[in-house]
């Protein structure tokens, strides 16, 4: 189903055991049936009241801010529908302004709000095809939720509670506990960047303040990453998720826990597998940077990571991939270099020879970086034997000028490095041609005689 004509999500069951009146709004415990059907009084504003009666006041504004409506249609209630957003300006105002400590009880309820806003049933996917209407998602809008306007303020005042210097982590993780974060997870599949970008500064904030939380939130997002390289390959908020991470990463102690090594080993470096991993490269280069960098001796496990998931025959992603191990590269050092600098070289021959001019032409912009160049002469020996072949088969034959004149500046850089060695590979690749050649001509003459043999029998 496409974006624009997508139903409105259905609202969760409030949490205060509220009921949905005939025009969709619903209501708290308090009111009574005949209540529901009348229009909501507007609430008196926090600096219109007395100091001691604040309180019940936001519980009330609380209770009003639970209702829910139809965002879809623009004329439906809106009356009630402005109340609960002067409503919802008021809190945020209350809670940023630290004008007074909130009680535990408002501010349970005012969790149970929150929660009642946002944790709702995210609309189908671009990505979903119900056999309705065909999906072009390349040429959609992006996905605008029509109740924004309400659930950026919830937002606003959840991200305000975190952060507010009033709030005591001790007595506010009973509140926001793991359920609480579970959900808040769950969120991140929405597609509507607006609402993902609140999720992750809120998350993040959340994971700097609540300690206690820290594991399980690693874990949790260990999760969800499985389950979207192994399952479904399907989650909005990757990209999102892998940015809290590359915060995470960049604060890690040395030296390094082994959880930390086995989250890198079995749910960061296979996210390079799916198919979408242009929409989240940039931030999963990132954090698997930061790791190479945090320990330059997992530069070696992340280089044979990326071999083992290099694409085949997607030269977009193969670029992607080029890229990132160049940052990779960077920040390795001489000895990890060592350990995979044979399969390494294998594969980047390979590149050198991509019909692909794209693919070619970014892996010989390596060469410009002088911390891999010089990784590479102090490694001559093993290298240069290694790519020399990709190298003249570029000279000789490759269609793109661009990758020819490159390829040749190459050739000059490993000529200037060591001519004599340089010379010794030229000779031993002659040889190689050589000897290619005379198995050729002998592999005709064995077709030939077999040929004029097969023709005798015939004719005999």
């Amino acid at each position: 189903m496409k974006r624009g004509s997508r139903k409105p999500s259905k609202p969760d069951p409030d949490p205060h055991g509220s009921v949905s009146n005939s025009k969709g709004g619903q209501l708290s415990d308090g009111a009574s049936m005949a209540a529901a059907t009348a229009a909501i009084e507007a609430l008196p504003m926090f600096r219109d009241v007395p100091v001691p009666e604040r309180q019940l006041l936001f519980l009330k504004k609380c209770q009003v801010c639970c209702l829910h409506f139809d965002f879809s249609d623009t004329l439906k209630m809106v009356r009630e529908k402005e109340i609960k957003r002067q409503n919802l300006v008021e809190l945020v105002d209350y809670v940023q302004s630290g004008s007074g400590k909130i009680s535990e009880g408002n501010q349970e309820e005012m969790v149970k709000m929150i929660s009642s806003n946002i944790f709702r049933c995210l609309p189908p996917g671009s990505h979903e095809n119900h056999g309705l209407v065909s999906v072009e998602t390349e040429e959609d809008d992006p996905y605008l939720d029509p109740s924004w306007p309400h659930l950026q303020l919830v937002y606003e005042l959840l991200l305000r509670y975190v952060v507010s210097t009033d709030t005591d982590a001790k007595v506010a993780k009973r509140y926001i506990d793991n359920s609480f974060v579970l959900k808040l997870l769950d969120m991140f599949d929405t597609e509507d960047q607006r609402e993902r970008e609140y999720l992750k500064t809120i998350l993040h904030r959340i994971y700097g303040k609540f300690m206690v939380h820290r594991p399980f939130i690693r874990k949790a997002i260990n999760n969800i990453f499985y389950q979207f390289i192994y399952e479904t390959e399907r989650n909005c908020g990757i990209a999102e998720l892998l940015e809290i991470l590359g915060s995470i990463i960049n604060g890690f102690a040395l030296p390094m826990k082994e959880e930390h090594k086995v989250f890198l080993v079995k749910a960061l470096i296979p996210l390079h597998k799916p198919k979408s991993i242009s929409t989240y490269h940039q931030q999963l280069a990132y954090c698997i940077t930061q790791f190479v960098e945090k320990d330059h001796k997992l530069a070696d496990t992340v280089i044979k990571g990326l071999l083992k998931f290099w694409p085949v025959t997607n030269c977009q992603k193969e670029v992607l991939f080029l890229g990132e191990l160049e940052e990779v590269l960077e920040a390795t050092q001489a000895a990890e270099f060592q350990r995979c600098m044979v399969p390494l070289f294998r594969q980047i021959a390979r590149c050198l020879n991509s019909p692909h001019f794209q693919v070619a032409e970014r892996t010989l912009f390596m060469w410009n970086n002088e911390h891999i160049v010089s990784l590479m002469a102090l490694n001559r020996t093993v290298v240069l034997p290694i790519i020399f072949e990709a190298l003249e088969t570029n000279i000789q034959a490759h269609w793109n000028p661009a990758v020819h004149g490159l390829t040749a500046n190459v050739r000059k850089m490993f000529m200037e490095m060591d001519a004599e060695f340089f010379e010794e590979c030229q000779r031993q690749h002659a040889e190689k041609q050589a000897n290619a050649k005379i198995a050729e001509d002998q592999r005709k003459q064995t077709w030939q005689r077999l040929a004029d043999s097969s023709v005798e029998d015939q004719m005999g």
